[in-house]
């Protein structure tokens, strides 16, 4: 991508109108365009930010047996009434619509019920089972706070996987499968280091669910944190109940504020019992599918990354979802040999399949370093008189600030 060529420009200021770092953030480097409180639209740059986390997530789903589908936004009200969450009164979130022809319908807030109705399909019998089915799709929520960025919006993506199983055994064998997978993910964007395992309340499903909670001063939740055993209580479960049944002592939690990056839940027979989701089990008896849901956010997960790693200059991106690997900012001038060595390193980096933006601008070279920080890629390749002169490149890693000389050898070679 050429730089001159992107139509998305960079802002010197933040919008008056938000209050998270990462919205401003965003916003001033022309990854996301706000639409109004909560909804916001993802131009190139955030796009290709947004994907490489989806394929990240993708990836470590079908490693541990998910298989991807996607399901329609709008809700049938029958279906949600059958489960009791129709009613405003019993969840007060939903974005609500008539047909022209007549009935209701609502924008999907979640996707337990018409997964469940699908499953009732194609599972019947133990020889069915198991099966872990996710999607990423746009979820809706008439959220009342919206202060967030894109960490709490009223439209987002999310991935919501479901996992259907025969008893409490097989589904917990694949609940820490789960667990497990997410760690890594948060690990591969960036971001394990300061994810922990969570406890929170299971609500009516269970005792317990577990968050994965990034510690944040943005974040909104406050938790209690193990550093050693690497698991946290949320503050609404933190009692000295809790803390004996874990196993942990008080003395050593430690009060972080967090952002709550996913959770995972245990749904037990909630669904599958009042939409007919039974199987024939090997004694020939009908008995309930057990399941499972488990969900992050691809666009929060974006946010969190902003809030966590960002400096005072702007964005910070690791290689895994960055946009581009490579800025490469030439200091040259139409023409000159500078731009003609800057020209042919682009072709030599696209040719080998090396993703890479290149600011081509006639600008000043102060405006393209200051730019080069917002935009937050992960290595600033600098071409200069050196580069001619000598063949050596100025290589900038933007998270540390480290500077090394690599000739362009070095650098198809990386």
């Amino acid at each position: 991508m050429r730089q001159s060529q992107l139509f998305t420009k960079t802002r010197r200021e933040a919008p008056a109108d938000e209050v998270s770092q990462n919205a401003q953030l965003l916003v001033r480097a022309g990854y996301v365009h706000k639409e109004m409180a909560g909804v916001y639209s993802y131009l190139p740059l955030g796009l290709r930010t947004l994907n490489n986390i989806v394929q990240v997530i993708r990836e470590e789903m079908n490693a541990i047996g998910g298989q991807e589908l996607v399901m329609s936004s709008l809700q049938d009200k029958e279906l949600w009434s059958r489960t009791d969450r129709w009613d405003d009164a019993k969840v007060d979130n939903w974005f609500k619509t008539e047909f022209k022809s007549g009935g209701e319908t609502g924008l999907g807030i979640t996707h337990e019920e018409p997964l469940t109705r699908i499953m009732t399909d194609h599972i019947s019998s133990y020889r069915d089972l198991p099966v872990y089915a996710y999607q990423f799709q746009n979820k809706f929520r008439n959220e009342l706070r919206a202060k967030s960025g894109i960490m709490r919006g009223k439209e987002f993506m999310m991935k919501d996987l479901y996992s259907f199983s025969r008893d409490d055994a097989q589904h917990k064998e694949f609940y820490d499968m789960a667990r497990e997978a997410y760690l890594k993910v948060f690990t591969r964007i960036g971001i394990g280091d300061r994810t922990y395992v969570t406890f929170a309340s299971g609500g009516i499903f269970s005792e317990f669910s577990e968050e994965f909670q990034t510690v944040s001063e943005a974040g909104e939740d406050i938790i209690y944190i193990d550093e050693e055993k690497r698991i946290a209580i949320n503050k609404e479960v933190y009692t000295d109940e809790t803390i004996a049944k874990l196993g942990l002592e008080k003395e050593k939690l430690i009060e972080k504020k967090a952002i709550e990056a996913g959770n995972t839940f245990s749904l037990g027979t909630r669904f599958s019992e009042p939409l007919g989701l039974l199987y024939t089990s090997e004694d020939g008896t009908k008995k309930p599918v057990v399941m499972g849901s488990y969900g992050i956010g691809p666009t929060r997960l974006m946010g969190i990354v902003v809030e966590t790693l960002a400096d005072e200059k702007g964005l910070v991106w690791p290689e895994s979802v960055a946009p581009f690997t490579y800025h490469l900012v030439s200091l040259g001038h139409d023409g000159d040999e500078v731009s003609k060595t800057a020209e042919q390193l682009y072709a030599a980096l696209t040719e080998k399949g090396i993703e890479v933006l290149y600011d081509d601008r006639d600008v000043r070279a102060g405006e393209k370093f200051a730019e080069s920080d917002l935009l937050g890629m992960p290595y600033r390749i600098v071409v200069g008189k050196d580069a001619v002169a000598n063949g050596a490149f100025e290589v900038v890693t933007r998270a540390t600030g480290e500077v090394a000389k690599k000739t362009r050898e070095e650098i198809l070679a990386a």
